[in-house]
């Protein structure tokens, strides 16, 4: 894996990790709203790409992108590690005290990240949810399925969908276990905050269409690896 050199954990406010497989067409607007956004509210900031193995010329078009601006950083995954491999990169990369993931295919705008920071002021971990669900029956279906799964594995956990910002120092509390490709290690935070009694805020977003490419989230195998992670989950927590 291949890393931009950075300052030490906690030199910035704001990391905002873009996270990024075969996004060439949209990445450049997305991280140019980003950084935009970021500049705006008025704390330092670094937004961290994580080329999660790409194909096309996403990883070409992050490294012009970091060149130009000197709050960009860019780390390479030399093959797909998939969404657990790029959430655990970057939380082991960023230098904020607060750290959030956004996907790198424009479907959820810049301007969430002042209603995150603001709510942030007196949270540890702040979660996204769609305050109108969107997608189509079926994935509505899958996705209800999946809430279902988790409640009976873990019981009643915050609601999470999309995006989240979290405090680096909660990771000190409690380090990661989980290393799957898939939301593992999103559930893991979530459950292990929640029962360490962290203060977790719930915050609505909108979902809009992707600016290019489709989606790489729902397919029958995505799902039944994350159900497998799940269940090898619960037998640690």
């Amino acid at each position: 894996m291949a890393q931009a050199a950075g300052l030490a954990p906690g030199a910035v406010s704001v990391t905002v990790v873009v996270m990024a497989f075969n996004e060439a067409r949209s990445l450049e607007p997305v991280v140019r709203e980003i950084h935009a956004t970021l500049a705006g509210i008025g704390r330092s900031f670094e937004v961290l790409i994580v080329d999660d193995g790409s194909r096309d010329a996403t990883a070409p078009t992050a490294d012009r992108l970091a060149a130009g601006l000197p709050e960009i950083r860019v780390v390479h995954h030399p093959q797909n590690q998939g969404l657990g491999g790029v959430y655990q990169t970057g939380l082991r990369s960023a230098q904020g005290d607060l750290i959030t993931f956004f996907p790198a295919d424009g479907q959820f705008a810049a301007s969430l990240l002042a209603s995150f920071v603001r709510v942030m002021a007196d949270h540890d971990l702040a979660l996204g949810y769609l305050a109108q669900p969107g997608g189509s029956a079926v994935a509505r279906l899958l996705s209800g399925c999946e809430r279902l799964v988790q409640r009976l594995l873990f019981g009643r956990i915050p609601r999470f969908q999309g995006i989240l910002m979290l405090r680096r120092a909660i990771l000190d509390r409690f380090p990661l276990r989980s290393t799957g490709r898939g939301w593992a290690v999103v559930l893991e935070l979530i459950v292990r905050a929640s029962r360490a009694g962290c203060r977790i805020a719930a915050v609505p977003i909108e979902v809009r269409p992707r600016l290019a490419g489709a989606s790489k989230v729902r397919n029958l195998a995505t799902i039944w690896s994350n159900l497998r992670q799940l269940v090898a989950l619960r037998r640690q927590l």
